[in-house]
């Protein structure tokens, strides 16, 4: 054999090089980290994709990328193909960081918005990251994708919030920025409050005893405005801004008598109780109690709206504070506790019934056990004069309506509506209509013996009708219910036999007689409405802040101006008494004049 072939088979025979092994690295497996991608869009859109979905479908908003976040996290230990090394090193890394990330966020973080925000964010951008680096086959894939969910969770750091849009999304401010309590202070210091014999007219005591705006959407609680009429012609400019304030966190809207307004908020560690002036916004008086409410999801402060009546001012707050003052001191004259009297703590989004004056009693909803449902309060004394029985979820207030010829008090829960007797609180009759969560809509009368009542996803809006037996007892029936309009805590109005309001966050028209969807149109998030009779126009708050004039007709939606009037999340009901429109939120308050036409153009038309 020649020695050539000799070294053929010695090298042939010998062993190869050594190279680094690559082995302990394999490619990922990444289509389940896609779904759970795609997952979390769908979770985070559903309630609004799916237009007629159940009632509690909004927990897929709230809830959703979260879990599916926490599923990226499994999927990577149990099912990604990393090394054991990386799975280990991965999973701690981000369960470190995210736990550290939510101990160092602002307080008002540390809840929904670390659920809806920080850990899906965390869990998206490190979902992304082992996609974008699958194919390295080396420790480094697993240190960007760490680096990828740390850095995209940490920028909640800088955030703050306080509370949640309709939808679920996060309302945001840098953590940075002022809040509304540190504006209110500083306007305090540079704008001092008014005295009232400064700015008290002589009708004073008449417009006390007869306020313009005395509660809740207006004199009949239907959210209708009368005695004025808008200038159609000078909708471009008709807006123009008298005053604009910052005011403290609450869902409540305004009081009118006068030059006066009444309004709650938040201050700090107290609900308060303000008076201000109608013509420049400068504070009269505040009145305070030790009590604040924060829900992570509405935010901080009172949700009801005072009440004026017979001279006095009643107020309910949102941890169940029920008082009486004095509307041109602010001296309070009796107080209750709900959270006594009914033995239960606040709901969920606190105790939100704005107060019903009736036969000198104050009608408040408290939701406790057996009889501890609605109380009546003697309006001189405070005493309990009656309660009774309701259902244990409302975010309604008590109405008071005359049907076929009799005066009652209608309350809606999360099981229909009740209707009691003023004098007594005796039930007079049950409509069913079980809802699947909360009820924060107040019943539309159609006429005296008909009315809606609305909730939102799930249930919808149902057409309710009176009758009486032979025997004078009150019997109801549905005439028809619909899916086309869930206004969920939108109120609605009617004008001409139709009904205008929030079809989940999209303006709507229905028509009364069958519940048919005349138009959709106008993405309002979930905001309100005020219906301007005289003009025939609807006035939209805008969740966003933002003001729109609609023009009330079935045939379609018609838009004749919009502003930006506030800024911030706006779920309040606005206010227009004469040519004056107010309105509020969480942050600030604004009042627009309006051009009105004149009671000899009005006598001429």
């Amino acid at each position: 054999m020649s020695n050539v072939k000799r070294e053929e088979i010695a090298i042939e025979g010998a062993s190869p090089p050594s190279t680094p092994s690559t082995s302990v690295y394999k490619p990922l497996r990444i289509w389940p980290a896609v779904v759970l991608l795609v997952l979390m869009v769908v979770a985070r859109n559903l309630p609004g994709w799916w237009e007629n979905g159940p009632s509690n479908l909004w927990m897929s908003a709230a809830f959703g990328p979260a879990l599916a976040a926490i599923l990226v996290f499994l999927w990577w230990v149990i099912g990604s193909r990393a090394s054991w090394k990386e799975r280990l090193l991965g999973f701690v890394v981000m369960v470190g960081a995210c736990v550290g990330i939510m101990f160092l966020l602002d307080p008002t973080m540390q809840g929904p918005g670390a659920m809806v925000l920080t850990i899906p964010l965390a869990g998206a951008a490190f979902a992304i990251g082992t996609i974008l680096f699958s194919r390295v086959l080396s420790m480094k894939r697993t240190v960007l994708a760490c680096l990828f969910g740390i850095l995209a969770s940490s920028t909640t750091l800088a955030m703050r919030t306080d509370g949640m849009w309709g939808n679920f999304g996060v309302s945001l401010q840098p953590r940075w920025a002022a809040t509304t309590e540190q504006r209110i202070a500083e306007r305090k210091a540079n704008t001092p409050s008014v005295q009232l014999s400064e700015i008290a007219s002589p009708d004073l005591e008449a417009n006390l005893a007869q306020p313009a705006w005395p509660g809740f959407r207006g004199p009949q609680r239907n959210g209708k405005q009368q005695g004025t009429a808008l200038k159609e012609s000078l909708l471009p400019e008709m807006f123009t801004e008298v005053w604009r304030i910052p005011v403290g966190p609450g869902w409540s809207s305004f009081v009118v008598a006068g030059n006066l307004l009444w309004t709650q908020e938040q201050r700090g560690e107290q609900e308060s109780i303000l008076c201000y002036a109608a013509d420049t916004g400068r504070e009269v008086w505040v009145q305070q109690t030790n009590a604040r409410f924060d829900d992570p999801l509405g935010g901080p402060g009172p949700r009801a709206t005072p009440t004026l009546a017979e001279g006095f001012l009643y107020v309910m707050g949102a941890m169940g504070d029920v008082l009486k003052l004095d509307p041109k001191s602010g001296e309070i004259l009796w107080k209750q506790d709900l959270r006594t009297l009914a033995e239960r703590s606040p709901p969920m989004w606190g105790f939100s019934s704005s107060p019903l004056i009736v036969e000198g009693k104050v009608i408040v909803y408290a939701g406790g056990k057996e009889q501890k449902g609605l109380f009546a309060f003697d309006a001189q004394s405070g005493d309990v004069v009656w309660s009774a029985p309701a259902a244990e979820h409302s975010y309604s207030s008590a109405q008071l309506e005359t049907i076929l010829g009799e005066e009652y008090i209608l309350l809606t829960t999360n099981t229909g509506l009740d209707l009691f007797r003023p004098s007594t609180g005796e039930l007079a009759c049950h409509v069913d209509s079980l809802h699947e969560g909360y009820r924060a809509t107040q019943p539309l009368m159609i006429d005296e013996a008909s009315l809606l009542l609305a909730a939102g996803m799930g249930t919808g809006t149902a057409h309710v009708t009176f009758q009486r037996n032979a025997e004078g007892q009150l019997s109801s029936e549905i005439l028809w219910s619909t899916l086309n309009m869930k206004p969920d805590f939108s109120d609605l109005v009617s004008h001409d036999g139709f009904a205008y309001g929030f079809d989940n966050n999209i303006f709507s028209c229905i028509d009364l007689k069958t519940g048919q969807r005349k138009w959709k149109g106008g993405r309002y998030g979930k905001g309100q409405v005020l219906l301007l009779e005289d003009s025939g126009m609807l006035l939209v708050a805008t969740e966003t802040g933002s003001v729109v004039l609609i023009k009330a007709t079935s045939n379609s939606l018609e838009e004749l101006v919009t502003i930006s009037a506030i800024e911030g999340r706006t779920w309040n009901h606005p206010v227009v008494v004469g040519d004056r429109l107010y309105l509020r939120n969480s942050q600030e308050a604004v009042c627009y004049q309006l051009p009105v036409v004149t009671s000899e153009e009005m006598a001429a038309r």
